[in-house]
């Protein structure tokens, strides 16, 4: 019986024969729409969520301490996550009724309206309760859109690419993840460290919610590029990449959605562990500076960038379940040993930061891959989108706010038990995963 994650997508493009004069999609041109439209998506997202810790505590909840300040920050960060799966749903009756180029246009619009509207935001002081709920509309606003991002490429750029460096393309569009975050981290370094604190706070902070909209723009054209062509439209037809009804999804595969939900949820949970968790922690209570400590981030991520590369390549020679399977225990070790470091000084904290970014992309390189492989053709579309978005929600969209809540309760270790439990719970739904044959299909490993 076919492993069902050990391939990354169907083993044809379903498309053989064509008109002569159709525009042939490689998995090289899909490749390039995939990186710079998930780097814009994580680059919106960073941007709020370094704010969430070096903005909005002194701007938005003044009336509070910095600690609380900054958990209220993360029911902001979270406020997204929850509502990316509505977004999904709704975006995709939209997708069936009008087409995916009109629906990734418009999402792709909410997106960058809505974050850059984000850098208009008036103070507390200035506008009061509403500034708050302006902020939260928009970050709802933020999580609509991106549930609604959902454009099919990281499947196609799967099904098109041979099938010996199918693990390869699988993880090519997570790379957008750490290149969003590191722009973001060096773009907000430059300014702490070249800004007063006052202007910083004043206006400064402003320019990379401004900056957001231009990668949008310039995100969505690179993305639109690729579903206009003959060749996804054909895909499309075919029903390699059909949205499917949500409610024949959850009847045909419910049990595979449940599944799915656990299986990058580690993945998920360790990318705010080790982004947005550490920044806070130390903005809250060390004397580091924060444009070094960006900086740091910003090493992190290229570093993560290789070890994903690696993944990517290692996973085409042995499978992606077993990437899944160390990745997993990996985490799990650092989740134990990763609190110490947080808490042992500035060299500590540098390595808390660089070993988890190289733990991180190990495992978050094959996670989007091997959601989709858990579905057949006739629901691969709308029930990978759901899976994602609700893994997102439940690993990475509550792990800020409850890792920093619980650290500051019972210490450090009370947040790498957190993540620990992360990664029993992708263990052992990769082993149930072992155990039930959900949809293998021809050409699966």
């Amino acid at each position: 019986m076919a492993d069902i994650l050990d391939t990354s997508g169907a083993g044809h493009t379903g498309g053989s024969s064509r008109d002569a004069d159709d525009q042939h999609v490689s998995p090289s041109d899909i490749a390039v729409g995939v990186v710079i439209g998930r780097a814009s998506e994580f680059f919106d997202f960073f941007v709020f969520a370094i704010a969430s810790v070096i903005v909005f505590p002194a701007r938005i909840f003044p009336f509070v301490d910095p600690l609380e300040g900054t958990l209220w920050s993360f029911v902001l960060v979270a406020l997204a996550f929850v509502a990316r799966p509505v977004g999904t749903a709704l975006f995709m009756a939209f997708d069936r009724r009008y087409g995916r180029v009109t629906k990734l246009t418009l999402a792709l619009f909410l997106l960058g309206t809505s974050t850059v509207a984000m850098g208009l935001v008036p103070s507390y002081e200035t506008a009061g309760w509403w500034s708050i709920a302006i902020l939260a509309g928009l970050r709802i606003g933020q999580g609509l859109a991106l549930g609604g991002a959902w454009d099919g490429l990281a499947p196609l750029l799967a099904i098109t690419a041979s099938k010996e460096r199918r693990g390869f393309f699988a993880m090519v569009p997570q790379l957008g993840a750490p290149i969003g975050l590191a722009v973001a981290s060096i773009l907000f370094a430059y300014l702490v460290t070249t800004l007063s604190a006052a202007d910083f706070l004043d206006w400064g902070w402003r320019y990379p919610f401004f900056v957001a909209f231009a990668i949008n723009v310039v995100a969505l054209f690179a993305r639109l590029r690729i579903i206009a062509t003959p060749e996804f439209r054909h895909l499309f037809e075919t029903n390699e990449l059909k949205p499917s009804r949500i409610r024949d999804t959850v009847a045909q595969d419910g049990r595979t959605l449940l599944l799915g939900i656990f299986v990058p949820l580690a993945s998920f949970a360790m990318f705010h562990m080790v982004t947005v968790f550490p920044l806070s922690w130390i903005f809250l209570y060390t004397d580091v500076t924060l444009g070094s400590f960006l900086m740091t981030e910003a090493l992190g991520a290229a570093l993560g960038t290789l070890s994903m590369l690696f993944s990517g390549w290692l996973s085409d020679r042995i499978g992606r379940r077993k990437i899944l399977v160390w990745g997993a225990w990996a985490i799990g070790v650092y989740a134990v040993v990763a609190p110490t470091l947080l808490g042992a000084g500035r060299l500590g904290e540098s390595g808390y930061v660089l070993i988890g970014f190289v733990i991180l992309g190990f495992s978050f390189a094959q996670s989007s891959g091997a959601v989709a492989s858990l579905f057949d053709q006739r629901n691969r579309y709308t029930g990978s989108a759901f899976v994602s978005a609700l893994s997102w929600m439940f690993g990475a969209g509550f792990a800020p706010l409850t890792a920093l809540l619980l650290s500051s309760w019972f210490g450090l270790p009370a947040a790498g038990i957190y993540l620990l439990s992360g990664a029993i719970c992708t263990t052992l739904s990769l082993s149930v995963a072992r155990q039930i044959a959900l949809h293998p299909r021809e050409g699966d490993r």
